[in-house]
């Protein structure tokens, strides 16, 4: 008989297929939540340099004193090597700690150095507030759209995520009570509200002060302990600085700050400032996650703030982002076609834009991508299939040139898009189950 009369079997598996299934079957149940964002590969495309990126958050550090601080960074291992390249207190650096007291102090935060414990970047706060916090099954509040970083990390341990609808005026106190009395009604256990009152990312807005006490009041009548995540509270463009709402309440809320956006993001440097009962079970689940945070790097931190006019420099790089906006808005101005609405930031790093009935950002980002610009679609920001008509542009990194050039390029996309959509109709989207992991090009 020939070899193509031959009956034929499905191929074993085996080698590192069959290994894949073998690990997967002794995967923990909370795996099923993480998952890798869809768009990655595009981004891999999208960091090539003939591609305007207004998708990552990435700080422009341009006006650091990149020659100065080389010569710090060699003075320090030279001066205190030893205690710099050597292991440290999960707590942190004490006169790292006590400098970040200071630093909260210019937007109305007293705080005790032993309240402060750093970490590696807020990212690492996220995850250790909702390990010591949240069961499986257990809902986490937070504004929609939200953090794409903190949305993984409630994901990571089976958290529920209900969102609580923005405005202008960020975080809604009616919509925040409906949602209180909805998730209550069906026997679902709050664990606390996660929020971004100043500079919103992605949403760009900062919420009003006249709401901040009363979603305050909200949370402590329904016993609801409230999770403050403030990277951009001192980059706001017209120099006010918003009183956090660790301000106005020091005993239920739990704040987050971070070195990221203010000095250098690659040194992964931020801080958690809770009440001492929560701040001892954050040291021992710091403890087992990383044993301590880098100890060079964060006397990298303690020596910049000693040593320099890191005041200036926040106000430097606030020049830098107002000029940046500017560009942006004034390009979304001039090019955006009909039917396209965008916020006007007075902080941060993000302009939220909605478009036209009938277009799916995130069907669009391929083509974007083609068109050498790229941005977030609002999808990754959400936890229960909204967001597909928004995206989110950073305005941080690229030059007010570049800028102006990717919306002019984003502008013909969506024009492109909408003829598309007129002449083919709209293309149903598969969903992806659960919040994406974030990454630089999200964060």
């Amino acid at each position: 008989m020939s070899d193509e009369h031959q009956p034929t079997t499905p191929p074993e598996k085996h080698g590192p297929a069959r290994n894949l299934d073998a690990h997967r079957a002794r995967y923990a149940q909370r795996t099923a939540g993480m998952t890798a964002s869809e768009v990655r590969a595009l981004f891999a495309v999208a960091n090539r340099p003939e591609v305007v990126s207004l998708a990552g958050g990435m700080p422009n550090l341009a006006a650091l004193p990149l020659d100065s601080l080389a010569g710090e960074v060699a003075s320090l291992i030279a001066q205190d090597g030893q205690g710099a390249l050597q292991y440290g207190s999960a707590h942190g650096v004490p006169e790292l700690r006590e400098q970040i007291c200071d630093v909260m102090a210019m937007e109305g935060i007293s705080a005790h150095p032993d309240d402060v414990m750093v970490t590696v970047g807020s990212q690492m706060a996220l995850d250790m507030v909702t390990r010591i916090f949240c069961d499986p099954g257990d809902v986490v509040l937070a504004e929609g759209p939200s953090y794409v970083g903190a949305l993984g990390s409630f994901s990571a341990y089976q958290a529920e995520v209900v969102h609580v609808a923005m405005d202008d005026d960020g975080l809604q106190p009616e919509a925040l009570r409906e949602a209180i009395g909805n998730v209550t009604a069906r026997g679902g256990r709050i664990k606390f509200l996660y929020t971004i009152p100043n500079f919103h990312n992605p949403g760009g807005v900062t919420m009003a002060l006249n709401r901040r006490a009363e979603v305050l009041e909200i949370c402590a009548q329904h016993g609801i302990l409230v999770v403050e995540d403030n990277p951009y509270g001192l980059l706001g463009f017209d120099g006010q600085v918003y009183p956090p709402l660790r301000s106005l309440d020091a005993d239920n809320v739990v704040y987050l700050g971070s070195f990221s956006k203010t000095f250098a993001s690659g040194l992964r440097v931020g801080w958690v400032l809770a009440p001492h009962a929560v701040r001892e079970k954050l040291v021992l689940a710091a403890e087992s996650a990383t044993l301590c945070p880098p100890t060079l790097n964060q006397m990298i931190v303690s020596r910049y703030l000693t040593t320099h006019d890191w005041k200036g420099q926040i106000k430097a790089f606030r020049e830098q982002y107002r000029e940046r906006r500017d560009a942006m808005l004034s390009a979304l101005e001039q090019h955006m076609p009909e039917g396209c609405t965008w916020n006007t930031p007075d902080g941060g790093f993000f302009v939220w834009v909605t478009v036209p009935e009938g277009i799916d950002t995130k069907a669009m980002l391929p083509r974007a991508v083609t068109q050498r610009v790229a941005y977030a679609s609002g999808t990754g920001f959400y936890t229960d299939g909204f967001g597909s008509r928004q995206m989110r542009l950073s305005f941080c990194y690229p030059t007010p040139e570049r800028i102006r050039e990717g919306v002019r390029r984003l502008a013909n996309t969506l024009t492109e898009e909408r003829e598309l959509v007129r002449t083919f109709g709209s293309i149903p989207q598969r969903e992806v189950p659960g919040p994406q992991a974030p990454s630089p090009d999200t964060a």
